[in-house]
């Protein structure tokens, strides 16, 4: 019988970007990627804290969102893709035959570049995963459409109109939305790949905050090309060259004193 298989690891009574596990809640050893002949990700090894923001920057290109995709197996749904190395969650290799791939998902939200509600009510779209999850008592739905549209910072925008339609709402609030819908079943990662390029500026600072809070609860994975986006948001940043790990380390030093010359020129705007 397949089965999840993470964890929550244990913490030390230190918090935020300070707390740290006994093991890293994500562990990514020599992972290699292949679409057929091409090597897209080159023995890419990572540690990732629990509940902290992780920032993967680089040019176009260079792997970041598909070393992204395969923290929930996405890429499994490409055809002839091929990965090597282990990816391990709470201790557990994700990659293993028995873990149950909804169940990851469940346990790894996800929210994509452009808001993609669905065209239902704002209501049944956090209501979905809710019910696909074993949700069914009418005041269970309630109360954890109003947590999670809390959450994300929606609840008061949209409490008196639950039942319009998701596709009125503004670019910045679906993207919210889908984030809402994400939480709601209360993954342990959340990844995010470039959450706010296609909103406005006053939209992408609302998400940013939101991303900020949401860390309490959370461990967050966001791919941006921001540069001051990444080195607002998050604790630590990963920067990819061409399907390599060039640099990683807590952002500050990244972006003030890298250790790579390939990293500074990047987030300097020398290239990329």
């Amino acid at each position: 019988m397949a089965e999840t298989l993470i964890p929550k690891p244990a913490t030390s009574a230190a918090s935020g970007a300070a707390a740290k596990t006994a093991t890293p809640l994500i562990d990514i050893d020599k992972v290699s990627l292949y679409y057929g002949a091409s090597k897209a990700l080159k023995s890419i090894s990572l540690k990732l804290e629990e509940k902290v923001v992780t920032a993967f920057i680089g040019p176009s290109g260079c792997g970041k969102s598909t070393l992204l995709r395969c923290l929930n197996r996405m890429n499994d749904l490409i055809d002839n893709v091929r990965i090597e190395g282990s990816m391990r969650i709470g201790g557990h290799n994700i990659y293993d035959p028995n873990v149950d791939v909804i169940e990851l998902r469940k346990r790894v939200g996800m929210v994509f570049q452009k808001s993609n509600p669905f065209p239902k009510s704002i209501y049944e779209n956090v209501a979905y995963g809710l019910r696909l999850h074993g949700v069914k008592s009418k005041a269970d739905l309630d109360a954890r459409i109003e947590e999670s549209l809390t959450a994300s910072a929606l609840w008061d925008e949209v409490k008196d109109r639950l039942h319009s339609s998701a596709l009125g709402l503004s670019g910045g609030q679906q993207q919210r939305l889908c984030i809402a819908r994400a939480i709601a079943i209360k993954p342990e990662i959340l990844l995010m790949d470039e959450p706010a390029s296609a909103l406005d500026p006053i939209a992408t600072s609302r998400v940013e905050d939101l991303i900020l809070d949401l860390k309490k609860e959370f461990t967050i994975v966001i791919v941006t090309h921001n540069m001051q986006q990444a080195a607002r948001i998050s604790d630590q940043t990963a920067f990819f060259y061409i399907g390599e790990l060039v640099e990683y380390g807590a952002t500050q030093k990244i972006f003030t004193n890298p250790a790579q010359k390939r990293t500074e020129d990047y987030v300097s705007g020398r290239f990329g």
